[in-house]
């Protein structure tokens, strides 16, 4: 099984946080639109015939599409590969974007999965993200999303945002746990260089996330999380059960997908590519019947590390069995000592051959993926 990823890479704001790319001009939509479903024909070959189990469109802003425009890229995707009639087909989406009607006929067009960027269910926390919704439309976007026929939502919220106390993290979790969702994805603040924060960081206009109010914000989800029945499958993603995302899966579990949009990436089981990150080349390009990316063949260590990189994170862990069958005992062996010592200090367990993180260890995760890479 494989997966596509479609990238709209437009967005109506700035948020401050982001380093996706996008762009805030529209002018050239529709015929983006008509270069992503002309690139997803000039794809068709690959993923070698594999059936499709997931389609997945992210940006940018996805609900800046007319339901004609996503009907578009999907009709060409049908058209060129074998999509499994019970795909999850995933759509973000952004507050303000939805209404009834719009998610009425985003179902009609075999949409049944949405994932809603709410990352706060407070004003002021949006207001200072640069969000251009507000916390009622936060509540009434998953109301009117379950009323319009798509139960299987996901929402994303922000943690570690400097100056939140821990009774407002709370209040937050909480909002979304009262909502008929069945996934959360909750994201540690990250401060990228290129973005607004990153700017504001490096003059002094604001503070940088706190360790310890980061520390104290996850280990609160957690337990709200199991205490809703939710499973944490990803240091980042809670689920019920049945509800796991089977595109996320297919990344961290190193199964082939295909990324088509300017800055989408893909992996054929052997080389990796990316398209270039300019919204008028990779028009004008597509439009030359040509596919504006870069290429590479990872060797036997880039492949073990970004293994390493994916597994590790998940509630599956690292198979160290899989490490000697794909990559050779000395992998494995290298993998299984380099684990010991966190292991001892009850950072992770050995389960079965399979690495996997403690509650402790989470807290720890990149130390530890760090250090298990070959290098």
């Amino acid at each position: 099984m494989a997966g596509i990823y479609i990238h709209i890479p437009f967005c109506r704001k700035v948020c401050f946080y982001c380093d996706f790319h996008f762009s805030v001009s529209i002018r050239n939509k529709k015929v983006m639109i008509n270069c992503i479903a002309k690139e997803a024909e000039m794809q068709k070959y690959y993923l070698g015939g594999d059936r499709i189990k997931s389609i997945y469109f992210g940006g940018g802003t996805p609900s800046m599409l007319k339901t004609n425009e996503a009907e578009k890229i999907l009709n060409s995707i049908y058209k060129n590969f074998d999509v499994d009639n019970n795909s999850e087909i995933t759509f973000e989406a952004n507050p303000d974007d939805i209404t009834l009607k719009y998610i009425e006929d985003l179902k009609n067009i075999g949409i049944n999965r949405l994932s809603i960027g709410i990352q706060s269910f407070f004003d002021d926390d949006l207001h200072w993200m640069n969000r251009r919704h507000t916390a009622q439309q936060s509540f009434d976007s998953v109301i009117m999303s379950n009323e319009g026929g798509i139960d299987n939502i996901n929402i994303d919220l922000i943690y570690g945002i400097p100056g939140m106390s821990n009774d407002k993290w709370k209040s937050n979790v909480e909002n979304a746990f009262s909502l008929k969702i069945k996934h959360l994805s909750a994201y540690l603040l990250t401060i990228e260089p290129k973005t607004v924060f990153g700017h504001y960081l490096k003059k002094g206009i604001m503070e940088d996330v706190s360790e310890d109010t980061a520390i104290d914000h996850y280990i609160l989800l957690k337990k709200l999380a199991s205490e809703k029945g939710f499973i944490q499958y990803e240091i980042s993603n809670f689920a019920l059960p049945g509800f796991f995302s089977l595109h996320n899966q297919g990344y961290w579990k190193s199964k082939k997908y295909l990324g088509i949009g300017p800055s989408a990436n893909s992996f054929d089981g052997i080389s990796r590519q990316w398209n270039i990150k300019n919204n008028s080349e990779y028009i004008s390009s597509i439009l030359k019947d040509k596919i504006p990316f870069n290429k590479e063949i990872p060797g036997k260590m880039e492949k073990y590390n970004d293994y390493i990189l994916t597994s590790i994170r998940t509630m599956w862990g690292t198979d160290l069995e899989l490490i000697g069958n794909f990559y050779g005992e000395d992998y494995k062996n290298y993998c299984a000592s380099n684990a010991e010592q966190f292991i001892q200090k009850g950072y992770l367990t050995n389960k079965e051959n399979k690495l996997i993180l403690t509650g402790e260890g989470q807290l720890i995760a990149d130390y530890i993926t760090s250090s298990l890479f070959m290098t």
